[in-house]
């Protein structure tokens, strides 16, 4: 209903449920501000750094993203933006209606980087770091995976072992986002207390970050591996208020609930293509959106669309009142991806040979969404996750 008049809104085709209403005028301001970034600065240039496979200037994009407020946005102090978890859900959907590169880039800066520092860092880790992250003059990077263990972490081969009162690491970890321009790794390590975390500047002697090339997702993003021979730290290097999994556990979490409202945003652009393919292209004399079957195809993706919103939206007003559950953001994780890549599958679809054309955006979300179907918890992992909160019963152990 219009406010001022009680008469009912012209139906928008992107949110049928009216959802925008459901937004605070705050909220509302960060979704404006972010896509008219992403309008400006991205848009035009995303599809050919997709087909190159590079992100140019990434620093520079950094910078700007910085300015705007995004990275860290929803951590207190130390530079940070201090929004809510709301307004940084709202921002990573715009980033990721651009591309998951784009949004993959703020997400391991703020929710596993600078979350990390910033929840179990050292208050001089803190001071050194978070502010320079928060204005995109430094990069982070978070170093977990490793090449033979992603979904079992705990089994991690990378060392920390003391030698005197420093720190020697050796190991490795892969498909590290940011790692090849990073200032900073925050890096998992097997140590004789446990797996700790340990702040690394990326210009010691005996840490590289080479690129992983011949990738087909997540083309515009900077991913690479981190190679760890020998890099000594001193004592402080160490994340001191973490001890075991707990801590990259919790990071992963967070990156986690990003990831629930930005692959709505991927789902978003690959929905608005279809629908407006629909309207223009014409078979047997009359545009397709005219037929029964392409109507049905909208009309689930509509509502798988309105679904995810939905639920993104009530496990980000949890998350604001303190009462989200790593479960429940399983759950959220789980459902958003996977209706997310079915909706790029479907409209695919109704573009015929043209969706797997870089012209629109639909393929390129598509391939991107079968990374982030199986980063930051696969979907096996997700649906245990909740099967052992169903059962009390833990099945991957």
């Amino acid at each position: 209903m219009s406010a001022a008049t009680g008469t009912p809104r012209t139906p928008d085709p992107l949110d049928l449920l009216d959802l925008d209403a459901l937004l605070s005028p705050e909220e509302r301001a960060v979704r404006d501000t972010v896509r008219r970034f992403c309008e400006e600065h991205t848009d035009p240039h995303i599809a050919e750094w997709f087909e190159a496979g590079e992100l140019p200037d990434a620093r520079g994009l950094a910078k700007r993203l910085g300015e705007l407020g995004l990275l860290g946005m929803h951590l207190e102090g130390y530079g940070c933006a201090g929004m809510s978890a709301v307004d940084y859900g709202i921002a990573c959907l715009e980033l990721e209606a651009c591309d998951s590169g784009v949004r993959s880039l703020v997400s391991v800066q703020g929710s596993l980087a600078m979350f990390a520092i910033w929840r179990f860092g050292s208050e001089e880790q803190k001071t050194t770091w978070l502010p320079r992250m928060a204005a995109g003059d430094a990069i982070g990077c978070f170093g977990l995976t490793e090449p033979d263990h992603g979904s079992d972490p705990g089994s991690m081969r990378t060392r920390a072992r003391r030698d005197g009162t420093d720190w020697v690491l050796d190991g490795r970890k892969m498909w590290i986002t940011n790692a090849p321009i990073a200032d900073v790794a925050v890096v998992w390590a097997q140590t004789d207390e446990g797996i700790r975390g340990f702040v690394v500047p990326t210009d010691l002697p005996g840490f590289s970050a080479p690129e992983i090339k011949h990738k087909m997702s997540l083309r515009a993003s900077l991913t690479g591996e981190i190679v760890l021979d020998g890099v000594r730290l001193p004592a402080d290097a160490v994340l001191p208020d973490v001890h075991g999994l707990k801590g990259p556990l919790s990071c992963l979490s967070e990156a986690r609930y990003g990831i629930i409202w930005g692959s709505l945003g991927a789902a978003r652009s690959a929905f608005a293509a279809a629908v407006s393919y629909s309207r223009e292209r014409e078979q047997f004399g009359k545009p397709i959106g005219g037929f029964q079957l392409t109507q049905a195809k909208l009309a689930d993706m509509a509502v798988e669309l309105g679904k995810g919103h939905l639920l993104a939206l009530h496990l980000g007003r949890m998350k604001d009142a303190g009462t989200l559950r790593p479960d429940q953001v399983s759950f959220g994780k789980l459902n958003n991806v996977r209706e997310a890549l079915e909706i790029c599958r479907t409209s695919r679809t109704i573009l015929g040979a043209n969706g797997i054309s870089l012209e629109y955006p639909v393929i390129r979300h598509m391939n991107n969404l079968e990374s982030v179907l199986t980063y930051e918890g696969t979907v096996e992992m997700h649906t245990l996750v909740l099967g052992q909160t169903l059962t009390g019963l833990a099945a991957y152990r």
